[in-house]
């Protein structure tokens, strides 16, 4: 389980654990993770975390976040991150699982886009962001397997299953984002960059959306067709 270490002027103030998908960081006392200071807005970030991935999102700070001492409105979080708001820092802390199956990555290109698949990892790389799956759903019977056709470019009409549990897709620096199979269906969520993805032309920002079937896809330049595997 990842935690974020709370911290000011090296004095380590109290430890949070990300049991939430969705955690906000703010001033105001709604906040998951409140900071009462006048340099931390009301409303300041929010820490996403996906099974054993997480990323910070800042939400148009007054001050900004900085991450490892550089401005950051969405960062793919890795560990040993350090998070910066004011004089407070939080610390991204990634407690290791034992490993017990494979951790060789699959790669495929589709259309200039990235994607990434592996079994059973908590290594992330340095130049590609990586999908997790602990546990097959295909194996455990859940929800329909989903499948993701490409629309255009060179690769179009390829077909992509998604049997993982989460897959990440896009031009890491660019535009990403992670598609995440639950027992009630597929659900996609904006992890970097400026641009937003879109399903049929709108743009998805914040909570994860459920995807339907036919739902068209746009993620860096590629358009694709969200199926149900019959």
């Amino acid at each position: 389980m990842a935690k974020l270490v709370l911290s000011m002027d090296g004095l380590v103030l109290k430890e949070i654990p990300l049991v939430k998908e969705r955690m906000s960081i703010g001033r105001k006392p709604n906040n998951d993770i409140q900071i009462d200071n006048l340099a931390i807005s009301g409303e300041h970030a929010v820490v996403v975390t996906i099974l054993d991935d997480s990323f910070l999102e800042d939400l148009n700070s007054t001050n900004g976040t900085l991450v490892n001492g550089q401005p950051a409105k969405k960062h793919f979080l890795k560990n040993g991150d350090v998070i910066e708001l004011g004089k407070y820092k939080l610390k991204y802390v990634v407690e290791q699982i034992p490993q017990y199956g494979a951790t060789e990555f699959e790669r495929s290109d589709v259309g200039g886009m990235n994607l990434t698949k592996s079994n059973f990892t908590t290594s992330l790389s340095t130049s590609t962001i990586s999908a997790t799956n602990p546990t097959s759903f295909s194996a455990r019977g859940d929800s329909p397997l989903g499948i993701v056709e490409i629309l255009n470019g060179t690769n179009a009409g390829r077909r992509l299953e998604l049997t993982k549990t989460m897959t990440t897709l896009g031009k890491p620096g660019v535009q990403v984002a992670v598609i995440a199979r639950r027992p009630d269906g597929y659900f996609i969520t904006h992890v970097e960059g400026a641009l937003l993805p879109t399903i049929n032309g709108q743009p998805v920002n914040g909570a994860a959306r459920k995807l339907a079937e036919n739902d068209v896809v746009e993620i860096a330049g590629t358009r694709m067709k969200f199926m149900v595997k019959r």
